[in-house]
């Protein structure tokens, strides 16, 4: 399912020479300025919350220093790894990440997995807070290539109204060439006039549905459908209970489904079985029930039923100094948009406590403490140097073949290509 964003300013750090903007009251400027040492902030994971958490520190507060540490070699996080190569208007926010970056004031930390190769108590010892947040190649492309999947269906436990993808998303796959969608319009029975009352985005997406579920198409599209050779098509009420297998017991044959009703009313309607069931022939089973995020270190506390930090606001609960943003935050919801403002409250709520002084104010070393372990661990950190270098080869790569990018996959051809 694609991502989406809202375009959105560059953000730049302030210089400490640089005078704070017109019409801005100085004096919150100027209590931090007052501090003996620049407050050294630890943000680890590189994807879009932890970017937009430095940026909204760098940009408000003009001394911090933010140092990102990152598991991968590369940074990006989602945005890289998550994004479909037909949406790169989504990929263009990496032009913003990267002058968050390139700030004299933040450094990206690679290649270093915290709970492995440094505990989140030695981060806490070192930085005076931590904040948690936890395109496509040619060999899948030929992969993609010689399919020869002809139906794909899409099932869901509840109903169209509690549908998670966007209407953006829907007409991206209403008309998707060569295929053609296959809606049951008994799922849709008295939805015409129970979509009046719900909010517009929803209200627009169910309308899409409805049409596209009961009403016969124009010419032109009736004709692009009827020369489709695939199909896809949604499934409501719906959950799997068991996947069947063949008579040899090889391969997949196919999978029951429960059928369900919903109790409540809607985002918060539950899905109950009714005793019903119904066999769906097909050859391969997909699961895509969501994301989850799950304990990064013995020390953070952790909700293993929600997946999430327990946190006020962003605030670690019961752990003064930690913080976390994004998915282990708040679950796994929202596009792009969403992690950006997520982020950025967590941010201010960290600058708040600096200002009234809830943080340790004594010196922290900083990264200097943390190159030491990890250097005695045998752990190499990339820098953001090392990756910009990685980015000029998947570049070069990619023009050979006509496209933006070739990326590359292999962790240890990228350490050879950095000397390593």
């Amino acid at each position: 399912m694609a991502l989406r964003c809202w375009p959105w300013w560059h953000w730049s750090a302030w210089r400490r020479t640089r005078p704070p903007p017109a019409g801005r009251t100085p004096s919150f400027l100027q209590q931090f300025s007052t501090q003996e040492q620049p407050p050294q902030i630890c943000v680890v994971g590189s994807g879009p919350a932890g970017f937009y958490t430095a940026q909204h520190l760098l940009k408000h507060h003009p001394r911090a220093h933010v140092d990102i540490y990152e598991k991968q070699l590369v940074p990006f996080g989602l945005v890289r790894f998550g994004v479909a190569p037909d949406h790169p208007e989504v990929k263009n926010v990496i032009n913003t990440f990267t002058q968050t970056a390139r700030s004299d004031r933040c450094a990206f930390r690679g290649n270093v997995v915290v709970g492995r190769d440094v505990a989140v108590s030695e981060l806490q010892a070192a930085y005076h807070a931590v904040v948690l947040k936890t395109d496509i190649t040619e060999a899948a492309l030929g992969v993609l290539r010689q399919s020869r999947v002809k139906t794909v269906w899409i099932v869901g436990r509840r109903g169209p109204l509690q549908v998670a993808f966007t209407i953006k998303e829907l007409r991206e796959m209403i008309q998707l060439p060569g295929t053609r969608p296959m809606l049951d319009p008994a799922d849709f029975l008295g939805l015409q006039d129970r979509i009046k009352e719900v909010p517009r985005q929803r209200k627009r997406l169910t309308e899409l549905l409805l049409r596209t579920a009961t009403e016969k198409p124009g010419v032109e599209e009736a004709a692009r459908r009827a020369l489709a050779s695939r199909t896809w098509g949604l499934r409501f009420f719906r959950s799997p209970q068991q996947v069947l297998s063949s008579p040899d017991g090889r391969q997949v044959a196919g999978i029951r489904l429960a059928v369900t009703r919903l109790e409540g009313v809607g985002e918060a309607a539950r899905a109950v079985p009714t005793g019903d069931a119904e066999d769906l022939p097909c050859g391969l089973v997909l699961s895509s029930v969501g994301y989850k995020s799950r304990p990064i270190d013995p020390s953070v506390p952790f909700d293993p039923k929600r997946g999430v930090i327990p946190n006020m606001e962003g605030r670690v609960v019961d752990v003064p100094g930690l913080y976390c943003s994004g998915w282990v935050k708040r679950g796994p919801t929202g596009v792009i948009a969403t992690t950006m403002t997520d982020s950025f409250l967590t941010g201010q709520m960290l600058l708040q406590d600096l200002k009234a002084g809830l943080l340790p104010s004594g010196p922290r070393p900083g990264y200097a403490a943390i190159e030491a372990l990890l250097s005695s661990r045998g752990v190499r950190p990339v820098s953001f140097l090392d990756w910009e270098k990685l980015d000029a080869e998947e570049v070069s790569r990619g023009k050979g073949a006509g496209k933006p990018r070739e990326k590359l996959l292999d962790p240890q051809e990228m350490l050879r290509l950095l000397g390593r």
